[in-house]
């Protein structure tokens, strides 16, 4: 799959005591998250595997998640 639909994201950031890093997760898709120093770095990671977890589900015929609206 080369193009992922947009889904609704939050974008949250660890503390500095527990690394400062940041956390992009797809509200409406448990599990789904990136994660990286930077804040591009969380999206590029949430993004890959966003596509990962619809291709996974589209191997298994199984339905994809319901677009809700765009996010970060």
């Amino acid at each position: 799959m080369s193009e992922a639909p947009v889904y609704r994201v939050a974008l949250s950031r660890a503390p500095a005591e527990e690394g400062g890093y940041f956390v992009l997760s797809y509200t409406g898709i448990p599990g789904c998250l990136g994660v990286g120093d930077m804040e591009a770095e969380a999206k590029g990671d949430g993004r890959r595997a966003l596509i990962d977890v619809l291709d996974a589900l589209k191997a298994v015929d199984r339905p994809l998640p319901e677009v809700k609206g765009a996010g970060a």
